[in-house]
């Protein structure tokens, strides 16, 4: 029997988004919180909770962006020039977060103030630009003869700026957990709070975006069961299936706030993770099978065959070593960091 090999690239690349934005979103969202820290000593232990894993989280940015190149040119080479504007944007913010995480240790007094300024705002930069790219893939792209057939600035929709603070809120939610998670003392408390307003704001804003999401783009209202073109109608049918969708986020949601309560370290962690995941199951049962919503189909953009396969060969020998590395960091790294131990000393 042969391999549906366009469906197993559209699921790897899948759950490469998927892990970065769970891995590295908790570290963007460290340098949001960045400026919210009480003195220096506390930005240090914020950055030592993440230095020896973060180059690691955004491997899988390189796995999506890459694979997609690879295994779904026609997607690549529609959606790149569709986004390049926030996709330039994000590059920038890596950039100047991936410079100023080394150089704010090394720096002295007005040095290691510009680098810490520096780091957040590469991190803000990247989830604002991310946010934006998210926002303008959901709305879809204008193709003709499978090429982009659009404007610059399709992308730049209020939509797409709601849909931009609801990630920069959700990063800071994780970068706040993870933050709950690794430190203790009088950091520990503020991360309580961080992780406290952070909560707030994903609500509201996930509440938001998902109704402007149905409101804005009929197709998506129309996998959910709704019907807004004439009036209002739903189809039971369609949405009770789904539901387990939403309930998900909301099981998150709660587990954040009543182990926060409860005073759990790990359980707000994983309560961000499972929000997370919950909008990323959301996601994909408004766009999929499209890879370029609302245009081409994963199967219409897909590489030939022998490509797919050849390339599948050298990601089923490479992924579990990566998969087996990363998990390895993390059982070493484990543990509450504080300012006498980290991975700069």
């Amino acid at each position: 029997m042969s391999l549906d090999l366009p469906l197993i690239w559209a699921g790897l690349i899948a759950v490469a988004v998927l892990l970065y934005v769970l891995l590295d979103g908790f570290d963007l969202g460290i340098g949001i919180l960045f400026p919210f820290a009480r003195s220096k000593e506390d930005r240090d232990v914020m950055m030592n909770t993440v230095a020896p894993v973060w180059d690691g989280n955004e491997t899988w940015l390189v796995l999506g962006g890459g694979g997609l190149l690879a295994a779904f040119p026609l997607a690549y080479s529609v959606l790149m020039p569709a986004l390049y504007l926030p996709v330039l944007l994000m590059l920038a913010g890596l950039i100047l977060r991936g410079v100023a995480f080394e150089f704010r240790f090394r720096a002295v007094r007005r040095g290691r103030a510009f680098w810490t300024q520096a780091f957040a705002a590469g991190s803000i930069l990247t989830a604002v630009a991310q946010g934006l790219i998210l926002g303008g893939f959901i709305q879809g792209v204008t193709v003709e003869n499978d090429r982009f057939a659009g404007g610059q600035f399709d992308w730049a929709t209020p939509y797409a700026l709601l849909v931009a603070a609801g990630l920069v809120a959700g990063y800071a939610l994780l970068g706040g957990a993870w933050l709950m998670m690794k430190t203790k003392d009088d950091l520990h408390g503020d991360a309580r709070v961080w992780t406290a307003i952070s909560t707030v704001a994903v609500t509201v804003l996930l509440a938001l975006v998902s109704v402007a999401t149905l409101v804005i783009h009929p197709r998506v209202a129309a996998r959910w069961g709704f019907d807004l073109s004439q009036g209002f109608s739903l189809e039971l049918s369609t949405l009770l299936p789904l539901l387990a969708i939403p309930l998900l986020g909301l099981v998150g949601l709660t587990l954040i706030v009543v182990m926060a309560r409860r005073g759990s370290h790990v359980w707000p962690f994983i309560g961000a993770l499972v929000v997370f995941l919950s909008g990323y199951l959301g996601l994909a049962v408004g766009f999929a099978p499209y890879v370029v919503p609302y245009a081409l189909d994963f199967r219409q953009a897909a590489a030939p065959d022998n490509a797919l396969g050849l390339m599948l060969v050298g990601t089923v020998a490479i992924l579990p070593l990566i998969l087996a590395y990363t998990g390895w960091v993390y059982w070493v790294f484990r543990g509450k960091i504080d300012t006498e131990v980290g991975y700069h000393h």
